[in-house]
């Protein structure tokens, strides 16, 4: 019984080795083929030309004092200046950063949005220490603030608007 198990595996084997070598002259025939056609087109192609010269252009040039022909040449433009970005509204900025950690259930023993009993204390301190404790961050018995929420991206109004805006559904419930 083994030396017909030997011989099935040795001659699967053989035809597994056969089906392989033939894929592989196959991918190198398809490749050869695809380079004297496909390759020819491709290269003769003005907008193929144009994007590569475009990649391999110098973002520079070293100009020599005395060298006018090189200095006169034009610059390419600078882009135009964007004007201000729009500020964003306290209700988008709680929406973008304070949501991660005020939204139910809380994180860090941030309170949550709306929740009277866990803003009143808060509130009772004022409105200007809450906005220095967003600005600056806080640390407190129940978590930790970071500066902004974490945002430092965001302007010092923008948070005291996303402040306000979270006493205002305090107010509002």
């Amino acid at each position: 019984m083994r030396d017909q198990d030997q011989q099935f595996f040795d001659s699967f084997m053989l035809v597994i080795g056969i089906l392989i070598g033939v894929a592989v002259g196959l991918f190198f025939l398809a490749r050869s083929i695809a380079m004297d056609t496909q390759n020819e087109y491709v290269m003769s192609d003005p907008r193929v030309l144009a994007a590569i010269d475009e990649r391999i252009r110098p973002v520079g040039r070293v100009v020599l004092s005395g060298d006018e022909s090189l200095a006169a040449s034009p610059q390419p433009a600078a882009p135009a200046p964007t004007g201000p970005a729009t500020p964003l509204t306290g209700e988008q900025v709680f929406n973008q950063a304070c949501f991660a950690c005020h939204a139910p259930p809380g994180i860090g023993g941030a309170p949550v949005l709306g929740d009277a009993d866990q803003w009143g204390s808060r509130i009772a301190k004022g409105i200007e220490v809450l906005e220095q404790n967003a600005l600056n961050g806080f640390q407190g018995d129940t978590g930790f603030m970071p500066a902004k929420g974490g945002r430092p991206d965001l302007s010092d109004q923008e948070v005291i608007d996303a402040v306000h805006y979270m006493v205002e559904q305090v107010q509002a419930n």
